[in-house]
């Protein structure tokens, strides 16, 4: 994770450099700043540190992986990587809800009448999924 985190952060720098440039570079070949791909850069840059921020964190608080070790074999991270859902039906629904969300941008807002409830049931479905029923952990 410590090197994952570090891949990131560089691209951070690496994003925010060439959103600094493309800025700059717009300003002076147009009259005014290209609001769009600067914004999106600058987003980018943000989320990119995010994103190594969280696996630096991250990676000072669990054990070190096969990934962190350079003379590693590939059989050192075989194993089992965690846990998953074996038969959960909430992305299904989730999946229809977000589809019903985007289409009331394109048709009208009234869609998400029909949408935000379905997102809210998925949503609370797949939190809870492992509270209740035969899987309800005792």
């Amino acid at each position: 994770m410590k090197e994952q985190g570090k891949i990131f952060l560089g691209l951070a720098v690496f994003v925010l450099a060439i959103a600094i440039t493309y800025g700059l570079w717009t300003t002076h070949s147009h009259h005014g700043i290209e609001a769009a791909g600067t914004t999106a850069l600058f987003l980018a840059f943000a989320l990119c540190g995010f994103i190594g921020y969280y696996l630096a964190f991250t990676a000072r608080r669990v054990d070190s992986g096969a990934g962190d070790n350079p003379e590693a074999e590939v059989a050192d991270d075989a194993g089992e990587l965690g846990f998953f859902a074996p038969h959960s039906w909430q992305p299904l629904s989730l999946a229809v809800g977000g589809a019903l969300a985007f289409l009331g941008v394109i048709f009208g807002w009234w869609l998400l009448f029909w949408s935000i409830p379905i997102i809210l049931i998925g949503l609370y479905g797949w939190v809870f999924e492992f509270y209740r029923g035969e899987d309800q952990n005792q």
